[in-house]
């Protein structure tokens, strides 16, 4: 370690200076340069790549836990996870962690429930045919950010979006808005989301796409 840190801060400092002041010779340095990679390096680097491409196939999603489980399944690699996870920290490889749900979601007893148009079947034969809604929570130094997205199913690209401090209506209505204004949707297209409580969400939503001779899903 203390060689290769030498080496990634040459090009700032002198080796001379770097190896004085970490207490190693030059022409160690220089003789650990002019060596060969051991064979454990070799296949650190093998494996990297095919950490690299499962990686990369999971859209980075996949953290070590889920990346070794595949090495070991798919590619018949018997390697230690702590070892993944050691080449994944190195290359500066992440995965994506299931956030503890904070429960956004909160029906309103009050109001009428709206049929179900998509009974669970998210596909679509074309472009603005349905659209999918939802809200995350992303946590920052400033406290909590609240971001709408509207999704079509065919293509699954993000056609709306909005971000806010708050979870009130105009946030999911400035979402819908964006997807409104961007895709410009024919009659017939199918809006579907949870059955969440913000004030007049559903009647927002089916104002405006009544409007353009759309439908509202739950």
């Amino acid at each position: 370690m203390t060689f290769r840190l030498i080496d990634q801060e040459k090009a700032h400092h002198a080796v001379s200076l770097l190896c004085r002041v970490l207490g190693v010779s030059r022409a160690g340095f220089y003789a650990w340069r002019s060596r060969p990679p051991s064979a454990r390096a070799v296949a650190d680097q093998a494996l990297l790549e095919q950490i690299r491409a499962i990686h990369l196939r999971s859209r980075a999603t996949y953290g070590a836990p889920r990346i070794h489980a595949e090495l070991r399944l798919d590619y018949g690699e018997h390697v230690g996870r702590k070892r993944v996870a050691r080449l994944m920290r190195v290359a500066g490889l992440v995965g994506c962690h299931r956030r503890r749900s904070r429960g956004l979601t909160r029906r309103d007893p009050h109001a009428a429930p709206v049929p179900d148009l998509v009974e669970r079947v998210f596909t679509a034969d074309r472009p603005d045919q349905l659209w999918v809604a939802d809200i995350t929570y992303i946590p920052t130094w400033s406290g909590w950010l609240y971001l709408a997205v509207v999704l079509d199913v065919w293509s699954r690209r993000v056609v709306g979006w909005a971000m806010a401090d708050h979870l009130r209506t105009e946030l999911v209505v400035d979402a819908l808005d964006m997807a409104i204004w961007q895709r410009r949707p024919a009659e017939g297209l199918v809006h579907h989301s949870d059955q969440g409580c913000q004030p007049r969400f559903k009647g927002s939503l089916q104002h405006r796409l009544l409007l353009m001779g759309s439908t509202v899903a739950r």
